[in-house]
């Protein structure tokens, strides 16, 4: 019978294994324990933060065996009282990347059930690389993040994640209006601006400084994209993911091509030239901002279509498409969307995926609808912090 914590208990745990969400497992008693800031093999002395029915948090107190892996973290922040952004940075790089594999793997296993290893690829330097900062300011105005599991901010001076153009360390020296959510967004054609938005209350961000678009070149392509739009947070992603779906995607002359929650058209702008003045590519988003964007974007493009609205009750009015490529929200796209992608039975369907959990749960669906998991890329485009990027190929499953 497992024994209850109790909050604020101290005890000394040995770590088994990373879990989703970037935090490690232990076990006392009986008792699940998810640790923030441990790594597997360590034996840790930990302070238990919360308690539930089916497991409890803690967070790590004194490293009473360190393992080998174990780096003093580049960030003053990067501590159980920290800033809460980014929980890996007191692993080294290497140690990282495998976690993550590892996570990508145990989640395909548990909610997909297949087997799969894949590396998680690096990119780039893991500090520098975030050009989209939501920052918070203190009720006297003083700028930072929310803690972990909290509502408190913790100033900070600097952030070492952050593009060196969102100039973060200017921006902690200003003095800010109080209770504030302040989103900094930079180009790289040299752009920045920043919106401002209550913390409490309904009220919509107002732009602040700098240009209310920016200008994103990609490839040989310069895409607008404002304040409200999604853009990819890592200042290579943009590129690197254009070119695995495109890779992916492999489309042909005179094609049909579906780009789902296509934001403000990153992809399409990477895969409509191959298509031909014969094949056409639309775009079904939400966001009315993105949209707006993409229409401006594909202007005098008369094979590319921008719609507005929600995918899973558009798709349904369609009747065939030949590749389909989808960049859902983190919560993925669910079995109803995967069911109408079936339906129109591409040839590809490229998959993009901010959370393996998600993408674990509708590679379920896609192989119980007849399609199978051809290769998959992982990325670590959030360094320093427990989140991947993937990127999955299904196509029908050949019938014996």
């Amino acid at each position: 019978m497992k024994r209850k914590l109790v909050v604020g208990e101290i005890l000394e745990v040995e770590i088994e294994k990373v879990a989703h969400g970037g935090h490690f497992i232990a076990r006392f008693d009986g008792a699940v324990i998810f640790v923030r800031h441990a790594i597997p093999g360590e034996k840790c002395r930990i302070e238990i933060t919360s308690v539930g029915s089916s497991f409890n948090r803690a967070d790590v107190v004194e490293i009473v065996e360190p393992s080998s892996d174990r780096v003093v973290a580049p960030c003053e922040y990067s501590h159980r009282a920290g800033c809460g952004g980014c929980d890996f940075q007191h692993i080294n790089i290497a140690r990282q990347l495998t976690l993550k594999s590892d996570v990508i793997t145990e989640q395909f296993a548990r909610i997909a059930k297949i087997d799969i290893e894949v590396e998680v690829e690096s990119v780039g330097d893991p500090i520098g690389w975030r050009t989209r900062v939501n920052a918070s300011t203190t009720r006297t105005g003083a700028l930072g993040f929310i803690g972990s599991r909290s509502h408190t901010v913790v100033p900070v001076k600097d952030c070492l994640v952050a593009s060196p153009s969102i100039a973060f360390a200017e921006l902690a020296q200003r003095t800010w209006k109080g209770d504030m959510r302040v989103e900094v967004a930079a180009s790289n054609t040299n752009e920045r601006s920043i919106s401002l938005v209550p913390t409490r209350g309904e009220s919509k961000s107002r732009l602040s400084e700098g240009p209310a678009i920016l200008h994103q070149r990609v490839n040989e392509t310069t895409l607008e994209v404002s304040n409200e739009s999604f853009w990819q947070g890592h200042s290579q992603a943009p590129e690197l993911l254009s070119a695995v779906v495109r890779e992916f995607a492999s489309v042909k002359n005179g094609e049909h091509v579906l780009d789902l929650y296509g934001g403000v058209g990153l992809f399409a702008a990477e895969l409509v030239d191959s298509l031909g003045e014969s094949g056409t590519i639309e775009i079904i988003e939400g966001s009315k901002s993105a949209t707006n964007d993409a229409i401006r974007n594909f202007k005098g493009r008369n094979n590319v279509k921008v719609v507005t609205g929600d995918v899973a009750k558009h798709l349904p009015r369609i009747t065939s498409a030949d590749v389909v490529v989808l960049d859902p929200p983190r919560d993925g796209a669910g079995k109803i969307v995967v069911q109408e992608i079936v339906r129109l039975a591409p040839r590809k369907v490229v998959y993009v995926a901010c959370d393996p959990a998600a993408l674990a749960r509708d590679t379920g669906y896609f192989l119980n609808q007849g399609y199978s998991l051809v290769k998959i890329r992982a990325f670590d485009l959030f360094p320093m912090t427990h989140h991947i990027e993937c990127v999955a190929l299904f196509e029908p499953a050949e019938v014996s």
